[in-house]
């Protein structure tokens, strides 16, 4: 590919006081891809996606979208790219006080100026989109199920219509059907939008399901100091053909 990457990651650096987390970390993503990060925990996959939103500066290095160095952007204007960004959380992170509808409104409410029965449409619309009807919509998230709370978060960050959805293991704490609904979710998703998807998972079936693109990083605690912290960078099936076995125990 020859076009400008959508998202960069230059040389980047980033480490909490005397714990270092990622380092030298380069990475291209493009238009359209649906990548899949997988790893073990602790080596960096939440950070990386915190840093390419912009909730995290690197120590060294750069963040790029579009070409643009998200360090050079303004207040202003690092809250217009955020606006194009969508983010199911690993917990869903609903509103606790509002009902499912409220929670879907509240980023029409808090950045566009809509009429009432326009909110209202797009809600329920991205609320059917994702498989919930307007009697869900009715109901406090605490009257939800795990996967019913997973699907309001998700219409809640396709209300904006993004260009890029961050997913941060958004199968987490399901049971296996519920996460297949969410997998078939992420790939609806893809298909119906021209979306770029960056998704962050310990569940090989939703990689094996959904990934164009899986990079996997390892912990840098257990890593030689000149060796790269991405240890696979390629399609899904080549995952079972890695030579490195780190890679395979972790497919297993």
């Amino acid at each position: 590919m020859n076009e400008t990457p959508l998202v960069q990651l230059d040389r980047v650096c980033v480490q909490f006081g005397r714990q270092p987390v990622l380092r030298d970390l380069s990475l291209s993503i493009h238009r359209g891809q649906t990548l899949l990060v997988i790893g073990e925990s602790g080596c960096g996959k939440t950070v990386l996606l915190k840093l390419i939103v912009g909730l995290l500066r690197p120590n060294s290095g750069r963040v790029l979208f579009e070409g643009k160095d998200l360090q050079e952007h303004s207040p202003v204007e690092l809250t217009q790219v955020r606006r194009r960004f969508g983010f199911l959380f690993q917990g869903a992170a609903l509103f606790d006080s509002l009902s499912a509808y409220e929670n879907v409104a509240y980023p029409l409410r808090a950045l566009h100026n809509l009429a009432e029965p326009e909110i209202r449409q797009r809600v329920l619309d991205r609320l059917k989109e994702v498989g919930l009807d307007e009697a869900a919509a009715n109901k406090m998230p605490a009257e939800l199920s795990g996967g019913m709370r997973k699907r309001v978060g998700h219409a809640r960050a396709l209300a904006l219509d993004p260009e890029v959805m961050f997913y941060d293991e958004p199968t987490t704490g399901l049971d296996p059907v519920m996460t297949e609904v969410i997998s078939n979710l992420i790939q609806q998703t893809r298909e119906r939008r021209p979306v770029t998807s960056i998704v962050v998972t310990h569940d090989m079936k939703t990689v094996r399901r959904i990934a164009d693109r899986v990079v996997m990083l390892y912990p840098l605690a257990r890593l030689d100091p000149s060796a790269s912290q991405i240890i696979y960078d390629g399609a899904f099936a080549g995952l079972d053909l890695s030579r490195d076995e780190r890679v395979r125990g972790f497919v297993a």
